[in-house]
C-alpha cells in the first residue's frame, strides 16, 4: 500500500493527500511530528535527506517534494487527464508547478508561515507584495478559464490550490479575487475532494 508521510498543517502534505483522494487511491497516512523534530531524525532523513514533508512511498519507490509526488501520481495512476504527455500541453501544466514552488511559495505560503508559525526569517512586506501579484495574475487567468489549463482540472490546479486557499491564514484577504474564490469552490466540488483545516 502507498504510504504518505506528512503533517496535517502542511499545505504541501495536503497537495499529495488531495491528489491521492482525487484519484481514489488507498494509502496509509503517517504523521511526521514536526514540532518534536521527527523530520530531523535518522529514520526520516533516510527517506528524505532534506528533512521535509511530504514523502511518498509506493513499494520500492520513495519520492520527496510535493510537485514531484503530483507528477508521479498523475503519470502512474491518473493518465492523460491529469498530466498530458504531449510536449506543449505537459509544459503548460508544469509551468504551474513552478508557479506553486515560486510565486505562491514566496507570497501566500510565506505570509502563512509568518502569522501561523511565527517564522522570523520571513520578510512580511515582500510576502504580501508577492501574494498580491500572484493572486492578481490568478484572478485574471481564471476570469477567462474554468481551470488553470485546459477544460478540466490537472495537477496544475492541485499544486496551486492549497496555499492559495489557505491565504487567509497569512492575513491575506481573498475577497478582492472573485474568480479565485470561484475556482476554490470548483476544486472543492471535485469527486474525491478531501478537506483541510483552514480551507
Amino acid at each position: 500500500m502507498i504510504k504518505l508521510y506528512g503533517h496535517e498543517v502542511s499545505g504541501n502534505s495536503y497537495k499529495a493527500k488531495l491528489m491521492l483522494s482525487l484519484l481514489g487511491l488507498e494509502y496509509e497516512w503517517l504523521k511526521v511530528d514536526l514540532l518534536a523534530g521527527a523530520h530531523k531524525q535518522p529514520e526520516f532523513l533516510a527517506l528524505n535527506p532534506f528533512g521535509q514533508v511530504p514523502v511518498l512511498v509506493d513499494d520500492e519507490i520513495v519520492l520527496a517534494d510535493a510537485q514531484a509526488i503530483l507528477v508521479y501520481l498523475a503519470r502512474q495512476y491518473g493518465g492523460e487527464s491529469w498530466l498530458p504527455l504531449q510536449a506543449e500541453s505537459m509544459s503548460r501544466v508544469i509551468r504551474w508547478l513552478s508557479t506553486a514552488a515560486g510565486e505562491v511559495r514566496q507570497g501566500p505560503e510565506s505570509a502563512r508561515l509568518y502569522y501561523l508559525f511565527g517564522a522570523t526569517n520571513i520578510n512580511l512586506d515582500r510576502a504580501q507584495q508577492k501574494a498580491t501579484f500572484i493572486l492578481t495574475q490568478l484572478d485574471k487567468r481564471l476570469s477567462t478559464h474554468t481551470w488553470l489549463e485546459f477544460d478540466r482540472p490537472t495537477i496544475a490546479d492541485v499544486a496551486v490550490f492549497p496555499y492559495v486557499a489557505l491565504a487567509r491564514d497569512g492575513k491575506i484577504d481573498l475577497d478582492a479575487y472573485p474568480h479565485v474564490l470561484a475556482w476554490i469552490d470548483r476544486v472543492k466540488q471535485l469527486p474525491g475532494y478531501t478537506p483541510m483545516a483552514g480551507i
